[in-house]
């Protein structure tokens, strides 16, 4: 890890993460408008259902022999409707599908920012915090193209990018830092392990907390059945991503203390930084064990909850209000 830095590689990669921003804003846009296309579509297949039986029951309570059948797709009030046709379902479908290229072109405009971030600094290109939230948001939409990959599935995506943007913009304006030579203290093969492991996880979690809190949406609002998969679809999924990325969080913070014990001489030293995951690590660890407990669904949901808010807070806090050893990573 040299000292050697290329500004126009540097520029060509914040560019690259602005373009990537745009793209997923767009990406967001056309799903959520999808999703709600969706919904409407249901609602309408819905009430024609309704509007079916109510008339059904009508015309076995007259017994009007004479009664004409209206043709499929009448809605004349108080008549037979037939199969209803579902146009807006499949134009919500085809956006869908139309969309999610545009979520693989901004992972791939966003992967291009980080490597070129790379080759302009000749390092790792997570050695700030700026590079950090990067690397944990494109593992955030990468997590969320793997979970949420169902055609039925993919607008969830609106919510996680929103998210990611929301990130983005935050890192971008409030952490950026220009590309430049880490500190000596990061000059390690453990800045590429240890690190790398913790932002992965931690994109994961962010899908996983979305997810989370649309299935308390759901559970406290079921009007929003038209617009939301079923809470065991949300549960399950919320879950899965936990089960991944738990594991490698517990190992990257293991990989940190290690590191911490080569540049303090010690494993643990309660920095603000290492409090505040091993809290997130121990809160994880409370929403498997209330997933697999029966009857705690709800609670588990809440507890995911919790500790996506403990990502985030280590994510932005800690780093912008709060002090320590942590806060030489770039600020």
């Amino acid at each position: 890890m040299g000292t050697y830095v290329n500004e126009t590689l540097g520029r060509y990669s914040d560019l690259l993460y602005v373009t990537s921003i745009g793209v997923y804003s767009l990406a967001a846009v056309l799903l959520f408008t999808a999703l709600a296309m969706g919904a409407k579509a249901k609602a309408y297949v819905g009430d024609l259902a309704d509007s079916d039986k109510q008339a059904r029951e009508l015309v076995g309570a007259t017994a009007a022999p004479t009664r004409a059948v209206p043709s499929a797709g009448d809605r004349t009030p108080g008549k037979i409707s037939g199969p209803p046709p579902a146009p807006r379902r499949n134009r919500a479908a085809v956006l869908s599908a139309s969309a999610y290229p545009v979520v693989i072109l901004g992972l791939v405009a966003h992967v291009a920012s980080i490597v070129l971030r790379g080759l302009a600094t000749d390092r790792a290109p997570w050695g700030n915090m700026y590079e950090f939230i990067s690397l944990t948001c494109a593992a955030g939409v990468a997590g969320a193209l793997v979970a949420l990959r169902k055609p039925a599935q993919r607008p969830l995506m609106s919510f996680v990018l929103f998210v990611v943007i929301i990130m983005m913009f935050a890192g971008g304006k409030w952490l950026y830092t220009h590309a430049a030579p880490v500190v000596p203290a990061l000059k390690s093969y453990w800045l590429v392990i240890h690190v790398s492991v913790i932002s992965i996880a931690s994109g994961v979690m962010v899908v996983s907390g979305v997810l989370s809190m649309l299935f308390l949406v759901r559970e406290r609002w079921p009007s929003t059945a038209d617009m939301l998969p079923s809470s065991e679809t949300l549960d399950r999924v919320a879950y899965k991503c936990v089960v991944f990325a738990f594991p490698l969080f517990g190992l990257g913070v293991i990989c940190g203390a290690i590191w911490a014990e080569e540049a303090w001489g010690r494993f643990w030293g309660w920095d603000p930084k290492e409090t505040v995951s091993f809290i997130s690590w121990i809160i994880y660890a409370a929403y498997l064990h209330a997933r697999a407990t029966a009857g705690w669904r709800t609670a588990a949901a809440w507890i995911n909850v919790a500790g996506f808010v403990t990502v985030i807070f280590n994510l932005f806090v800690i780093n912008l209000v709060i002090s320590g050893l942590h806060s030489y990573a770039g600020v």
